[in-house]
């Protein structure tokens, strides 16, 4: 595929078996409500190397003094509510929602929940596949609330083996975070192993 927008395909459905085919081959969806379901593997693709996430100080210093607590996956579906929650509007429609709480229920998709006095005040979900996790969105209702859920995903991904974050398209926040642009090519040559390292999906249930 030599188009830069990565566009692949478009149809299909969303049950698990077919996200997970998808995922291991670096595809993913993404459409708006009035489109078919769109398949897409971005060149350049974004990616965060555990080991270059970068923490600012003021991120250190927020994370320390705002009272900010981090929990795993005891709020998936609200923040998935949390991503879909744009002034812009979402891509993030009840079909992919419902999509991804299925893969939830299976033990693949997982959310970092940053709360703050028993409030969720941001977060983020992703899908992990043997040794990748492959972010989707995040959200934030609170100072680097975002960005602390992240830290959080990389102390947990290097505890369990984890090298590699697929953040799919660039942003400026992440790239301030230490992810970078890297080919289409690189990205799939390191795929493979990981999504095919042996792993029992489950609950990550483990507290930060």
């Amino acid at each position: 595929m030599r188009e830069p927008n990565g566009l692949l395909a478009a149809g299909g459905d969303l049950s698990v078996a077919r996200l997970l085919q998808a995922y291991r081959c670096g595809v993913f969806p993404w459409y708006s409500a009035a489109e078919p379901i769109l398949w897409w593997s971005p060149d350049p693709r974004m990616v965060l190397y555990c080991e270059e996430l970068k923490v600012s100080r003021s991120l250190a210093k927020n994370a320390r003094n705002k009272g900010y607590e981090v929990r795993i996956d005891t709020a998936f579906e609200r923040v998935l509510e949390g991503c879909a929650d744009r002034e812009e509007g979402t891509w993030l429609g009840g079909s992919m929602r419902a999509a991804y709480l299925g893969l939830h229920g299976s033990g693949y998709a997982h959310s970092f929940e940053t709360w703050r006095d028993g409030q969720l005040v941001g977060g983020l979900y992703g899908v992990a596949l043997g040794r990748m996790f492959f972010g989707e969105s995040m959200f934030s209702r609170a100072t680097d609330a975002s960005k602390v859920a992240l830290v959080a995903l990389v102390g947990e991904l290097r505890a369990r083996g984890f090298p590699l974050i697929d953040c799919q398209m660039h942003t400026r926040l992440l790239a301030s975070l230490g992810a970078r642009d890297i080919s289409r090519r690189t990205f799939l040559r390191a795929l493979g192993p990981l999504v095919n390292y042996p792993q029992v999906p489950g609950t990550w249930n483990v507290a930060t």
